[in-house]
């Protein structure tokens, strides 16, 4: 996610937020029902279902085929995005902060649980990848470092190599930059320090990008999860929509 698109959608979700938290200080029972509350009504249902056309383009491949022709995949995933919070955002505020049927209780519940765990997911998700492969460049360089040094210490100077020999084990390598001495006329000190020093950072980048890399896997669960839970708001919307017609539209009659 880029920081620009970042800043606007947290600010969004911020907004939405706000308006959910409004039923502590105001409650319009009959504004839903009112021209205003139906034209938002209206209004939000149609942008939450931008995300659902986005979802059904994805995985439908010749229709994705198609659309792109015209859209790419960048802009279908923003517009994904920026309607799936503003929707929100118009829906709650045509409820007038009334909160009493259970169907609308459950529907405004899986519409904010939705929209946080979706701009996290989001930002998360971005955030780990590209960290894993800024990681990994470093593991490149790192590791290539090491070779190097570790050529330098091996290469006639079998005396450093025998200082390597009693941190080989993982404990004992964690205090290994304690107990052997840098070389006086080097800054950096001698290769065998250095050959430690280099795998220790080596040790611990690897570590992170397994961590960043389970983390990934995890946040793949949770794409699936939240596209379930997806499919149960829009069970619950269309629901929500069907008794609305059914009992009648008051600012109809």
């Amino acid at each position: 996610m880029k920081e620009r698109e970042k800043i606007v959608v947290g600010g969004m979700v911020a907004i939405l937020l706000i308006v959910w938290l409004g039923f502590l200080f105001h409650t319009s029972p009959r504004f839903a029902g009112s021209l205003a509350g139906g034209v938002l009504a209206v209004t939000g249902s149609a942008l939450m279902l931008v995300p659902l056309a986005y979802l059904i383009i994805k995985r439908i491949k010749p229709l994705k085929n198609r659309v792109t022709r015209w859209v790419s995949m960048r802009t279908l995933l923003a517009l994904h995005i920026y309607a799936g919070v503003l929707g929100p955002i118009l829906v709650l505020l045509h409820t007038g902060h009334k909160f009493e049927s259970p169907l609308g209780i459950g529907l405004t519940t899986m519409t904010i649980v939705i929209v946080i765990s979706g701009f996290i997911g989001r930002y998360l998700m971005s955030r780990i990848s590209q960290e894993i492969k800024e990681k990994t460049a470093m593991l490149i360089q790192l590791r290539a470092a090491y070779n190097e040094t570790a050529a330098q210490a091996r290469k006639g100077n079998s005396e450093q190599v025998q200082q390597l020999r009693p941190f080989a084990g993982f404990f004992a390598r964690l205090v290994a930059g304690l107990f052997l001495a840098d070389a006086p006329s080097d800054r950096t000190g001698s290769p065998a320090l250095r050959s430690v020093r280099l795998a220790e950072a080596i040790a611990d980048l690897e570590y992170a990008i397994r961590s960043h890399e389970t983390f990934k896997y995890l946040f793949n669960a949770w794409l699936k999860v939240h596209i379930a839970l997806s499919g149960v708001l829009y069970v619950l919307l269309a629901l929500h929509v069907w008794s609305a017609i059914h009992f009648g539209i008051r600012w109809f009659a």
